[in-house]
């Protein structure tokens, strides 16, 4: 294959990726201009097999979308909802309660919570959230929030973003998701999500988080209006607040719905698309630990594909998603984690069941 990779042009970025030295962003551009997909790949699973051998993980994990209530009500997103609309809705704590105590016959270790940025809920129905959670599974890590609701919730607190996420985790937070980050280029947010925190408040919301104990997750939605160059620049922030913090768990390619949103108009991405936007992270982000491919977004099988592209987790077993499917995805509610494992033992990979931290919890 290495003779592949030069006849491709990439004789020089093999030597770096086999010297493990950075890439530069102009090699960023030769990669996402390339037709030849599987030279790409084949750098790519370099990385990810020297990062994380044969293993592929995936994690026992419920989902719980708390509103769709929000102030932003981005372009690209079909979930927010303004809290006239007939379709917003809010859970009472109650109702999460519930929501948890219907799944306790199940070996979750994730609860995996997210909403819009509510105009009135107060900041103590968020703390309140977390201890009716940890009440009923003490055990479970709760990995809630983004980067763009922490900011809120700071701002509801009036208090610091730091003094927030310490009051969060006395709660019972134990990280947070990587949703929010959309693509950090100020053009890109003007157009798509104008209300939404700037991109170099999500970062510094993050590095806040990595300095007070939590990890976090890091994303980028691509496929709408933004510039291979804007993709790139996002990945070289991400790369440079690792090299600061080392505070990412994941970097977790978000691919573009565009049903029901106000960005109907844009086609989703291709397979190809999503399989090179997964293996250039893999590349670009090589202080990154886990690189996953999100079957929710891009679908079980290409998600196996993707294995052979330089990820190395397939999430997990979700169920009840409804961000991406209130646009318009087709893919499954749910995956057993039966399935997971199937799916991963198809692809030629040893599955792993991981907690949120990625300490193993079994080996299949």
């Amino acid at each position: 294959m290495d003779a592949f990779v030069h006849e491709a042009g990439f004789g020089d970025i093999l030597d770096k990726v086999r010297a493990g030295e950075r890439l530069s962003l102009d090699d960023g551009r030769r990669l996402y201009a390339t037709a030849n997909i599987l030279a790409l790949g084949w750098l790519a699973d370099i990385v990810r097999q020297r990062k994380n051998g044969n293993r592929a993980y995936f994690i026992y994990n419920q989902h719980i979308n708390y509103s769709n209530i929000c102030t932003n009500l981005c372009k690209f997103c079909a979930f927010g909802k303004d809290k006239t609309s007939a379709q917003a809705y809010e859970m009472d704590v109650d109702e999460v309660r519930r929501k948890v105590s219907e799944r306790l016959d199940e070996p979750i270790n994730e609860i995996h919570m997210v909403g819009g940025l509510h105009p009135d809920l107060p900041y103590s129905y968020y703390l309140d959230l977390l201890r009716a959670i940890k009440e009923i599974r003490p055990e479970v890590h709760i990995q809630a929030f983004t980067c763009v609701e922490i900011h809120h919730l700071a701002g509801l607190a009036g208090k610091s973003v730091g003094e927030t996420l310490e009051e969060l985790k006395e709660a019972g937070l134990g990280s947070l998701p990587g949703g929010g980050a959309e693509v950090f280029n100020p053009r890109v947010r003007k157009l798509t999500c104008e209300r939404k925190l700037p991109g170099e408040d999500w970062i510094e919301v993050a590095k806040t988080a990595h300095r007070h104990g939590l990890r976090t997750n890091a994303t980028m939605l691509y496929g709408h209006i933004e510039t291979i160059d804007e993709r790139l620049e996002h990945l070289d922030i991400l790369r440079r607040t690792q090299d600061e913090t080392g505070g990412f768990l994941a970097f977790i390619p978000l691919a573009f719905h565009p049903k029901n949103t106000q960005m109907a108009e844009h086609s989703g991405t291709t397979g190809i698309e999503d399989l090179r936007n997964i293996a250039v992270a893999r590349l670009m982000l090589d202080n990154f630990p886990h690189i996953k491919a999100y079957w929710v977004m891009i679908g079980p099988k290409l998600a196996q594909i993707a294995l052979s592209f330089g990820a190395d987790d397939m999430d997990g077993t979700v169920k009840e998603e409804v961000i991406t499917h209130m646009a318009g995805a087709e893919t499954e509610q749910a995956l057993g984690h039966k399935t997971l494992i199937r799916l991963i033992r198809e692809a030629g990979r040893e599955p792993i069941e991981r907690d949120t931290l990625y300490n193993v919890l079994r080996t299949y």
